[in-house]
C-alpha cells in the first residue's frame, strides 16, 4: 500500500473520530456500572450503530497507551479476552501502520472468528492526549483467510486522555462501528457490542495494574 494514501486515509478517520469525540448529541446510554457508561447512536457510515465507552483507569495516559496501542509491541492480545492475534502488515512510521487483528468465537459462538485488516493513525495532542483512529483497508498482503469472517471496521478509535489534577489516572474513551458481517441476528450484535465494550474495561484495568 503506498504510503501517501495510508496517511490520506489516516488523517481523514482521525477527523471523523475527533468529531464523534466533541459532540456529545444523540448519545444513549445502554450500559452502565462499575464507573463504565456504554452509549449508542446511529452510525452514519452503515446500517447500524456507532458505540462509545468512557471510564477512568488507573495508570498515567503513557502507561495506559502501552496496553491499548495498534502498533508494533503491542500488548492487546496478552490482556483483551476479544483479541486473539495482532500482527503489522505493514509499516509506514512509528505512528501509522496496517493491522491484522483476530477475534475469537463471541455470544456463546453464535459470532464465529472475525478478523479484521485496518489502516491506523496515531495522534497526540498538546494537552497529552493519545488517539488511535482505525478504519478499514484491504490490502494484498492479508487476503480473506480461512475460518475467519473479515468483519468491516467503519471509523473507530480510542483516546487515552489525563485527567484534571489527577496525573495518575487515565480517561479512556473509546469508538466502535463495526460491521461484523456473515448471518448474524441484529439482536445479537445489539447485545454483543455493549457487553464487550465493558469488558474491555475491566480487563484493561487488571492488565495495567
Amino acid at each position: 500500500m503506498d504510503a501517501a494514501l495510508a496517511l490520506q486515509m489516516g488523517e481523514a478517520v482521525a477527523e471523523k473520530v475527533l468529531r464523534y469525540r466533541r459532540d456529545p448529541s444523540g448519545w444513549r446510554i445502554c450500559r452502565q456500572g462499575d464507573g463504565v457508561s456504554v452509549s449508542w447512536r446511529p452510525s452514519v457510515e452503515f446500517p447500524g450503530n456507532l458505540y462509545r465507552g468512557e471510564g477512568i483507569v488507573d495508570g498515567t495516559p503513557g502507561s495506559v497507551w502501552d496496553y491499548v496501542k495498534p502498533l508494533a509491541g503491542s500488548l492487546r492480545e496478552q490482556w483483551d479476552e476479544n483479541v486473539t492475534s495482532f500482527e503489522i502488515i505493514q509499516s509506514f512510521t512509528d505512528t501509522l501502520c496496517v493491522t491484522r487483528t483476530a477475534t475469537p468465537s463471541a455470544a456463546m459462538r453464535l459470532i464465529s472468528p472475525r478478523d479484521f485488516v485496518d489502516v491506523v493513525l496515531v495522534r497526540k495532542y498538546e494537552d497529552g492526549t493519545i488517539c488511535s483512529n482505525a478504519s478499514n483497508v484491504e490490502h494484498t498482503l492479508c487476503p480473506p483467510k480461512p475460518g475467519y469472517v473479515r468483519g468491516f471496521n467503519h471509523p473507530c478509535g480510542c483516546f487515552c486522555e489525563p485527567v484534571p489534577g489527577e496525573p495518575s489516572k487515565t480517561r479512556v474513551v473509546t469508538f466502535f462501528q463495526t460491521d461484523l458481517r456473515g448471518s448474524l441476528p441484529q439482536s445479537v450484535v445489539d447485545a454483543f457490542f455493549p457487553r464487550s465494550m465493558a469488558g474491555l474495561y475491566a480487563n484493561l484495568q487488571k492488565a495495567v495494574r
